[in-house]
């Protein structure tokens, strides 16, 4: 069966980088009729951000890619939390031990600095020395006896070609003299991400192990973990990074990568699933748009393009766009009303969809296109109005007045008879009555606004700006 996994580290907050993984690996799941797993890789103490697990979930939720197994909904091969499988990550860096596949190191930290400074001088990788490896039984016994602290070091064996067949890059070696004796164990009994991830991927049955190309170069350490423990390896795919349009990394320190980021915005989680499925991979008739279901269906890890794509911000804008002018308006009205977490009337809100659904790319963009229907506009322009051009402003009042029908055609009518009664420049009077109505240069048709705010509303406004 196949059976994939979002491995997260909660470090830090959900972004977008973690959604493209975890996009890729629950398409192919459930294109195979497998499982998406979502493990918890929280053996980093120090960096572990408090609610930083909750936000990963809520994310997933948001973007309605619900794991099969995990710490909230409870499978046949838990813990999902690393924290909580301690032991077992011991007892196999014991099993490795006992293999003489890994070894005790007991150097202090002073001791390796040292060693890494002079390396480096050297112009030589920092790698350690194998001292340890060096130990016999008995001095290793006793240091035991006595608690001296220690990790548990990979033994790296010397001038081994190590093979990986990576399903996006082919086969690649690595030449074992160039590949450290990676900590597997450190002090505090806590496993390093390459003991935890090869042991926890092996014991939860992972058939595909998927991540980011950047971890490409370890894939040694990998390799060698697997034929140590004599395990069937699991299919090697890495993904290609995400870049910015300077080619530079799609880093998490950045705020536009950030999940809350798009949230604030008022993307729709189904066009950033839809984007992010054309970073590296593209539709077998080049549609742009389209539905998660349709990309399960026709997802291959086998055609995604290596080669890290360029993440468009205008791009996706466009493409919220799009989706935002193919909503139904009733649809369109409840996540606005969403949104603003229903501060604004229901009937207005409706009201103003037609006005706008062609002019906003994102739900953030409606209250400043609208926002002059819900308050009063304080607009210094509308005030210098008020007190240049009260003649006008007067006349525009007694036409709108006597309007019996509040209809937009007729208010628009209305405007334009009084346009030739004084003889003005058309561009000129209706730019008075927007600034004077909305408080803005631009704004949603006037008539039409008009009309929803109301007579009563708009003489309101021509008095007081």
């Amino acid at each position: 069966m196949v059976r994939t996994r979002a491995a997260i580290s909660p470090t830090g907050y959900p972004h977008i980088g973690t959604i493209y993984q975890v996009l890729f690996d629950y398409a192919f799941a459930h294109r195979h009729k497998g499982k998406f797993i979502v493990r918890i890789e929280d053996t980093d103490k120090e960096r572990t951000v408090a609610d930083a697990e909750e936000k990963v979930f809520k994310a997933l939720d948001w973007f309605n890619l619900i794991e099969d197994e995990s710490v909230r909904k409870k499978g046949l091969f838990g813990p999902y939390r690393q924290s909580d499988r301690l032991d077992i990550y011991k007892g196999h860096a014991q099993e490795l031990i006992d293999k003489n596949k890994a070894y005790y190191c007991f150097c202090s930290k002073d001791r390796l600095d040292e060693m890494r400074q002079k390396l480096q001088k050297e112009g030589k990788p920092p790698m350690y020395d194998k001292r340890c490896l060096k130990l016999d039984k008995k001095t290793i016994e006793q240091k035991l006896t006595k608690s001296e602290p220690y990790v548990i070091r990979l033994n790296v064996p010397n001038d081994k070609k190590i093979k990986i067949k990576d399903e996006l890059r082919g086969e690649i070696v690595f030449d074992s003299n160039s590949v450290d004796d990676q900590v597997l164990l450190k002090s505090d009994g806590y496993p390093t991400y390459f003991l935890a991830v090869v042991v926890d991927d092996h014991l939860m049955k992972i058939s595909h192990m998927v991540r980011g190309e950047e971890w490409l170069t370890s894939s040694a350490k990998i390799v060698l973990l697997y034929e140590y423990f004599g395990w069937e390896k699991p299919v090697f795919v890495h993904t290609p990074i995400i870049r910015n349009p300077d080619r530079s990394k799609f880093s998490k320190r950045q705020g536009h990568t950030n999940v809350s980021w798009y949230q604030e915005q008022g993307f729709f989680p189904e066009v950033i699933l839809n984007y992010l499925a054309l970073m590296g991979w593209s539709h077998p008739q080049q549609k742009e748009i389209f539905s998660l279901d349709e990309f399960i269906k026709l997802f291959d890890f086998k055609d995604i393009n290596p080669i890290g794509p360029v993440f468009d911000l205008n791009k996706l804008e466009w493409m919220n766009g799009l989706y935002i002018r193919e909503t139904q308006n009733s649809d369109l009205k409840s996540q606005i009303l969403n949104f603003y977490q229903k501060k604004y009337p229901e009937k207005v809100v409706e009201k103003t969809i037609p006005l706008i659904k062609e002019r906003i790319k994102k739900l953030s963009d409606y209250l400043p296109l609208c926002e002059f229907f819900f308050n009063q506009p304080h607009s210094t322009e509308a005030v210098d109005l008020l007190s240049d051009k009260k003649e006008l402003l007067g006349n525009i009042y007694k036409k709108l007045e006597g309007i019996k029908e509040w209809k937009a055609n007729i208010i628009g009518e209305e405007m334009m008879e009084l346009v030739k009664e004084k003889k003005m420049k058309t561009g000129e009077f209706f730019m008075i009555l927007r600034i004077i109505i909305t408080g803005r240069k631009i704004s949603p048709p006037l008539n039409e606004s008009m009309e929803i705010l109301g007579k009563e509303e708009c003489l309101k406004r021509l008095t007081k700006g």
